[in-house]
């Protein structure tokens, strides 16, 4: 029994091993696969391996010898395996390959390098952070710069007075103003004139609505030229769109948002996005995005009764709007057994035709339209997502949406954007909480997983059914 490590609830030896020389011999009674057990493909799996490799790792000089629980307790205070590295932004983030463990001997001495990255380093009992720069380090200016060098400092733009340039340009109005209002008195007429003066005030009117009448069709045409231009570049292309709030650094993090994602796309699948494009719902057509982003602003002034039909016509004809409330709460208000939410989401969701709606159940179409997802992060982690609810009627499919199985509205609150969100050198905008790097990647793979099943349909719902399917076919 004293060589029993693990067993099995039923008194199974499962792990044993036994001193050999300055060493242990540690046997796993299983295979090398899952044919006997599934405990190698496991994580349990994993940290037994680790527990083990600090045991073979050495001791420190001063500590060579005793009873199994003495050399186990020194082997692990001698081995500090890299816990969290820094990477080259300054991330703690998963250690690389190459990074080696480190004796205590070493700790007094022990350097940056390839092999040793800064970070955290230690085990079950000690934690150990090992720096970039030690306390020695310091920085010292640069004395010798080349002759071509151009050296400048980061000073204040002095500012520039406009009240002369302002003062002169009302100066120049009133003159402006005084010399239109005796033109129209007639006053600057020669006397030989003045008794035209009735026929020039109507070749005036004349000329003033013929001005007015090329200005208004020039604004026509302008305009229809803009509808045009709009139209050709969301349908020559894919883009993916988001509703315009007003608010600059809302809108500026949902385009960059979206740009981050529509990169991911490229990489990853088929489509080749279009550069994503903000939509105005007062002014701009609905119809030609399959996709819309809309980013729940508190206090944001609720649409006309024009823009919010043309919403629920969106909606009902095929397209689907992901609102995100970006406030990371996990229910939302007016929506089946919640408690809490955002306001102006429940403002704008009174004024819609919305169906019942549903966290997303663990097997809907969404959970495996392109990766397999369990949870839906972004930004933030931990909040719902909402979709339609199955309606399991004559004829339905079962998964929960009136086009073609797709939910016309989903529902959101992890601030979606600012973890897709990239600048131009595909460098995150946002800080991604509590996941880091991992997070934002599944924040990444709802993203894929939502525009597959917005542009495709319930495809994926046969294997949401197989079992069904295989049944059937059996019979």
């Amino acid at each position: 029994s004293q060589r029993t490590w693990a067993r099995l609830s039923d008194g199974t030896p499962l792990v044993t091993a036994a001193a050999r020389g300055k060493g242990n011999i540690v046997l796993f009674h299983v295979t090398a696969g899952p044919e006997w057990s599934t405990l190698p493909i496991s994580g349990l799996y994993v940290e037994m391996l680790k527990r083990i490799t600090a045991l073979a790792a050495g001791l420190s000089p001063t500590l060579t010898s005793g009873d199994a629980g003495t050399t186990r307790s020194a082997v692990s205070l001698a081995n500090l395996r890299p816990l969290r590295s820094l990477d080259g932004f300054g991330i703690l983030s998963t250690p690389p390959p190459t990074a080696a463990p480190i004796m205590s001997a070493d700790l007094e001495t022990i350097v940056v390098e390839p092999r040793h990255p800064p970070g955290l380093y230690g085990n079950d009992q000690i934690t150990f952070a090992l720096n970039s720069i030690s306390e020695e380090f310091t920085l010292t200016a640069i004395a010798n710069w080349p002759d071509d060098a151009v050296l400048g400092e980061f000073v204040a733009t002095p500012a520039r007075s406009l009240k002369p340039a302002l003062l002169a340009a009302a100066l120049l109005l009133i003159l402006i103003d005084g010399l239109c209002a005796a033109a129209l008195a007639g006053r600057l007429m020669p006397p030989s004139l003045r008794a035209d003066r009735r026929r020039l005030r109507h070749a005036s009117a004349m000329i003033i609505a013929t001005i007015t009448l090329m200005t208004w069709l020039t604004a026509q045409a302008i305009a229809q030229e803009s509808d045009d231009a709009f139209a050709l570049q969301a349908t020559l292309k894919t883009p993916l769109a988001y509703v315009v709030t007003g608010v600059k650094d809302v809108d500026a993090m949902s385009q960059a948002g979206l740009a981050g994602l529509s990169r991911v796309l490229s990489e990853r699948t088929a489509m080749e996005p279009a550069a994503p494009m903000g939509v105005d719902i007062e002014r701009d057509e609905l119809a030609f995005f399959p996709f819309l982003y809309w980013p729940v602003v508190e206090g944001q002034p609720a649409p006309s009764a024009r823009a919010l039909a043309k919403v629920d016509a969106f909606m009902k004809n095929g397209g689907t709007i992901l609102f995100d409330t970006q406030d990371h709460q996990s229910t939302i208000l007016g929506l089946p057994g919640s408690q809490m939410g955002n306001a102006s989401l429940q403002r704008l969701l009174a004024s819609l035709d919305i169906p019942p709606l549903e966290p997303v159940p663990q097997d809907h179409v969404l959970t495996k339209a392109f990766y397999l997802l369990q949870a839906f992060p972004g930004r933030w982690t931990g909040g719902r997502v909402w979709v339609e609810a199955r309606s399991m009627g004559p004829g339905d499919d079962g998964t929960g949406g009136s086009n073609d199985g797709v939910s016309a509205i989903i529902i959101g609150s992890n601030d979606y954007a600012a973890a897709w969100a990239e600048d131009s050198f595909g460098r995150p905008l946002a800080a991604v909480v509590p996941g880091g790097r991992r997070q934002r990647e599944l924040a990444f793979r709802f993203g894929v997983n939502l525009v597959m099943y917005t542009l495709t349909g319930n495809y994926k719902a046969d294997q949401v059914h197989i079992p069904a399917l295989l049944e059937r076919l059996g019979q």
